[in-house]
C-alpha cells in the first residue's frame, strides 16, 4: 500500500455489517467508485464538500471495531461521516414488523441498518442514469461516464483503479454526442445537466427533513417519485423512502408478504400502516433475499446491450 492515510477507529454498539451496509451505494458489479479487496476492505472514491477522497473501511469483528483510513483533501469529512454511512444514526426502534415474514427477517438480521451517505449528487447521477432502462444498460452507462469524465481517486485509490464521479461543472459541459455514446438518451442527460446546474442547492438537502428533501428534489424536471426515493435511501438514510415505480419492488413485496405480486398502488396501500417507516419493509425483504422467482419473458433493452429486466422509472 502507498503511504499511510489518516485513520479512524469507530466502536459501534452493535456488530456492524460493514460490507452489507455499504453495498447499497454500489451501482453494478464493476462500479469504478466502489471496490472490495482480497482482505475484505471496502474502497470508495468520493467527492466530498472538501474535495476528493479515497476511503477504505473494514470491520475488526473480534474487537468490535470499524477501521477507516482516508487519503485526499476530503479526508476529514469522510472520516467524520463514517458512522452515518454505516447506519450509526439509523434507529429501528419505531419499526413494528407486524407480519410473520418480517418478524422472521428481522430476527435473522437484527443488526440491519440504513446508511446515510450524505452526498446527494453521488446518489442522484446514477439514479437518473438508471431511469427506465435495463440494469445492464444503466450500469454500463454509469461506468462509462465515470471512466470518461471522472477523476482518479487520491492516494492508493488510483493504484487500485478507483475513480470518483465527475463534478457538476464537468457534467454541465459533456457534449450531447458523448451522452449518446454512453447510451444515455437526451431525456436523462438533460435531467443530469439540469441537476448539475443547481448541485450546491441539492447537496444542501442532505441536512433537511426527508419530506422536504423529497419536495425539493421533485421540483426538478425529470426527477420523480422513484428517483427521489433512490436518492433519499442512499444520501439521506430515509426509512420511509420506497421506490414506487420500480419494475421489481412492488411485485417482490406482494409475493413475499401475500403470495401474490403487487402493482404500485397495491403496495402503496399495503405499506401505509408502516408510515413513516415504509422503506424498511422492502429493505428488510431484500436483505433476506425474499423475491419472487425470476421466470417468464423479460423486457429487452433498447440498444444492442444484452437483455436484462427493465426495473426503473423516473
Amino acid at each position: 500500500m502507498s503511504e499511510a492515510g489518516t485513520r479512524r477507529v469507530w466502536r459501534p454498539d452493535w456488530p456492524c455489517p460493514v460490507e452489507a451496509v455499504l453495498r447499497q451505494q454500489k451501482h453494478g458489479g464493476a462500479d469504478p467508485t466502489w471496490k472490495r479487496d482480497e482482505d475484505g476492505r471496502i474502497w470508495r472514491g468520493l467527492r466530498t464538500p472538501q474535495g476528493l477522497v479515497t476511503l477504505s473501511i473494514h470491520a475488526e469483528a473480534r474487537l468490535g471495531e470499524v477501521h477507516a483510513e482516508a487519503w485526499g483533501p476530503g479526508t476529514q469529512w469522510a472520516l467524520d461521516q463514517v458512522p452515518a454511512m454505516l447506519g450509526g444514526e439509523d434507529d429501528w426502534s419505531a419499526f413494528e414488523p407486524r407480519h410473520p415474514v418480517l418478524v422472521e427477517a428481522r430476527r435473522r438480521f437484527p443488526h440491519a441498518r440504513l446508511g446515510r451517505g450524505g452526498l446527494v449528487m453521488e446518489a442522484l447521477v446514477p439514479a437518473i442514469i438508471e431511469q427506465k432502462v435495463t440494469g445492464q444498460e444503466a450500469f454500463a452507462g454509469f461506468r462509462m461516464l465515470v471512466h470518461r469524465f471522472g477523476e482518479p481517486a487520491p492516494g492508493p485509490g488510483a493504484e487500485r483503479g478507483l475513480k470518483v464521479q465527475p463534478d457538476a461543472q464537468t457534467l454541465r459541459t459533456v457534449p450531447s454526442w458523448e451522452w449518446l455514446r454512453m447510451h444515455i438518451d437526451p431525456a436523462r442527460s438533460r435531467t443530469i445537466v439540469t441537476a448539475a446546474r443547481v448541485a450546491d442547492a441539492l447537496e444542501r438537502t442532505a441536512a433537511l427533513d426527508p419530506a422536504e428533501a423529497d419536495r425539493r428534489l421533485r421540483t426538478l424536471p425529470g426527477i420523480g417519485e422513484w428517483t427521489s426515493a433512490e436518492v433519499r435511501q442512499r444520501a439521506h438514510g430515509d426509512p420511509d423512502a420506497v421506490s414506487f415505480g420500480d419494475y421489481h419492488v412492488a411485485k417482490d413485496v406482494g409475493w413475499a408478504l401475500t403470495g401474490t405480486p403487487f402493482d404500485d398502488e397495491e403496495m402503496r396501500a399495503y405499506l401505509e400502516p408502516w408510515r413513516p417507516q415504509r422503506g424498511r419493509v422492502p429493505a428488510l425483504l431484500a436483505m433476506a433475499g425474499l423475491h419472487r422467482p425470476r421466470r417468464g419473458a423479460r423486457m429487452a433493452p433498447r440498444t444492442h446491450l444484452p437483455a436484462q429486466v427493465t426495473r426503473h422509472r423516473r
